[in-house]
């Protein structure tokens, strides 16, 4: 594993989102084989969940590179001090 920079908030969330959707991905390849054996109900409330996740994802991108276009590194912030 790469050295962690002095704060790793961003790679952390930005990890944790990949995490989310690679979590997303799977339900979904579940949903359709589930779905393929006959429990549409079963099914549709995956998608549900599924929506949630797919709703949530453009904001949370947006908000991490929101962030880490912010960020300053911990040796940047103690030299303006």
């Amino acid at each position: 594993m790469a050295a962690l920079p002095d704060d790793p908030t961003p790679a952390l969330l930005s990890r944790l989102n990949q995490n989310i959707n690679a979590l997303g991905s799977a339900i979904e390849e579940i949903g359709i084989w589930i779905d393929q054996r006959g429990s549409t109900e079963t099914y549709h409330r995956i998608n549900e969940h599924l929506e949630t996740l797919s709703e949530n994802s453009d904001a949370i991108a947006e908000l991490l590179v929101d962030l880490i276009v912010r960020w300053v590194p911990e040796s940047d912030a103690h030299a303006e001090e």
